[in-house]
């Protein structure tokens, strides 16, 4: 287990430095942009999202968060990074959508508010934290009995080594060099054994298969590279 905050400032400070360009389509952050319909559509398939406390972790500069809000959630979006919240909170008041940007460790927020929202989502964020299983038993205790959460991550394999690595940021620099650690890629029996111990129920797996030349995304059943992870928090005996 991870002593101290399970937070690594050499990712904070990466993301921060990028913070002033998170919402430019064509800049580092373009795949984001690309799979984020793709994304979106999953989870309202999956959990639904009008009328729904929806809470985002890792929010960044707000791309997710201001998506769901737009399909009718009520979002809470966290993240550690101060500039990319400032990014997100500033553009959320310029397009005029409502989220509740907090700069709040998950771990702290899970001790604070257990069981408060339908719907918790941590897209693209397990891969660059310390101990990522800690952040999906709190991601877990976060969810209401009954309640979704849904992870995106990418898998730990030479395929996806030669792909969302070497193809995507030293040959395509679609990402930053240095973006991803490949020790830190996150096998799909790594991630369903922590949620398990969690508490979660697996709802399903899904691959999302990103075509940077035609700049399109789609969900699909192949997870050997990026993939999406749904759980369940199961209800008590009681049906609470």
């Amino acid at each position: 287990m991870q002593n101290g905050p399970n937070v690594d400032p050499a990712e904070i400070s990466k993301f921060d430095a990028a913070a002033p360009r998170w919402w430019d389509p064509d800049g580092e952050f373009r795949p984001l942009h690309d799979l984020n319909p793709a994304r979106l559509d999953y989870i309202e398939a999956r959990a639904g999202l009008a009328g729904k406390a929806v809470l985002d972790v890792g929010c960044g500069g707000g791309l997710l968060a201001e998506g769901m809000a737009r399909r009718g959630a009520h979002v809470t979006a966290i993240d550690l990074a101060p500039e990319a919240l400032a990014v997100a909170r500033l553009h959320a008041i310029e397009v005029g959508v409502t989220v509740d940007y907090r700069e709040v460790p998950v771990e702290s927020l899970a001790e604070s508010r257990p069981g408060s929202f339908d719907l918790v989502t941590c897209l693209e964020m397990l891969e660059h934290v310390p101990d990522p299983a800690a952040v999906v038993a709190a991601l877990a205790r976060l969810a209401k009995p009954g309640g979704h959460v849904v992870c995106s991550t990418i898998n730990r394999n030479a395929k996806a080594f030669a792909l969302a690595i070497v193809g995507a940021e030293y040959l395509l620099r679609l990402l930053p060099m240095g973006t991803h650690h490949y020790a830190r890629l996150i096998r799909p029996s790594e991630i369903t054994r922590w949620a398990r111990a969690a508490g979660l129920e697996l709802g399903g797996l899904a691959g999302l298969e990103y075509d940077p030349f035609r700049r399109k995304a789609r969900v699909s059943a192949d997870v050997s590279v990026n993939y999406l992870a749904h759980f369940r928090r199961p209800t008590t005996a009681a049906g609470a």
